[in-house]
């Protein structure tokens, strides 16, 4: 299917969704076409569409906003005058409220939020589920059709040295609630001045490093981010560097890994994928050098 099919896709869902729930959709705008698409609609709404089969995860969604802004972090606030999700063809739309004119977290706003996350007990009236790293990450390269067999066999290969890796590292002392997806555009400071969480899919129970390693590794691999706005991060923390704890290079690793799974993921269909994903390959397998540059997709 064409970009352009995907596009139209979730038009669909998203028209007959909002028909469902009695909102207007005329005009509606694309903010993401990720593995959820996002639209701008009038009146100040977001429409989330999920993916199939992901109604559960979409109700959670809602339910962990409630609880996060129960407890003092601000997060993005479902429209509540609309009961959700809306399903249409397996694929649940939620309805939010939109946050205008807002900027991306600085490294120092985005550690003290986390810290902040990391210090909740766990909600007692639905469950978090436990944080899984792997989860779709072997999928995109056993199917993808842009790379070469060589490239394949050494992505499978390095998806096992990475499972067994992570397998070999000691549990954690205290697994804590943590986002999943920690970085600057999912925390997102508007007029207001009070940063917002987003993207809340992948909050979950896990090893807190997981939401320290994004940011570290835009410090250490890719020097998005200066040293000393590296260190407003950890400050802001608490004054934990990641980096310097032993398991780094192996979460780090799995993040990179990731990302080129993404990539992958989006190859078949989009030619700006494919030779972004072969980029990315390549500086996994050590042909380019550090700092890397990789294009967002």
């Amino acid at each position: 299917m064409s970009q352009s099919g995907q596009r139209a896709n979730a038009s669909e869902v998203l028209n007959r969704a909002a028909k469902l729930s009695n909102i207007d959709a005329e005009g509606a705008v694309t903010i993401r076409d990720g593995s959820h698409a996002i639209f701008e609609l009038p009146n100040g709404i977001v429409a989330r569409i999920g993916k199939p089969h992901s109604y559960r995860t979409a109700e959670r969604e809602l339910r962990i906003s409630q609880w996060l802004n129960r407890n003092g972090i601000a997060t993005v606030e479902a429209v509540n005058s609309i009961p959700q999700p809306t399903l249409v063809d397996e694929r649940p739309v939620t309805w939010w409220t939109l946050i205008p004119d807002h900027r991306p977290s600085t490294p120092a706003e985005l550690g003290r939020m986390l810290r902040r996350l990391h210090t909740l007990t766990p909600p007692t009236d639905f469950a978090l589920p436990p944080y899984a790293p792997f989860d779709g990450v072997r999928e995109p390269v056993e199917s993808a059709t842009t790379i070469t067999e060589a490239d394949r066999s050494w992505l499978l290969a390095q998806y096992a040295r990475l499972r067994q890796r992570y397998d070999e590292l000691d549990e954690p002392s205290q697994p804590c609630v943590m986002h999943g997806d920690a970085w600057q555009g999912n925390l997102v400071v508007p007029p207001s001045g009070e940063p917002t969480v987003l993207d809340l899919d992948k909050v979950s129970v896990g090893r807190r490093e997981w939401d320290l390693i994004q940011i570290a590794v835009d410090h250490t691999d890719f020097h998005r981010i200066t040293d000393d706005e590296y260190q407003g991060f950890v400050d802001a923390y608490g004054g934990y560097d990641v980096t310097h704890w032993p398991g780094y290079r192996v979460l780090a690793d799995i993040q990179e890994f990731r990302w080129v799974a993404f990539a992958l993921g989006r190859s078949n269909k989009r030619q700006s994928a494919a030779t972004e994903a072969e980029h990315r390959i390549a500086c996994l397998r050590g042909l380019v050098p550090k700092p890397w540059t990789w294009r967002a997709l």
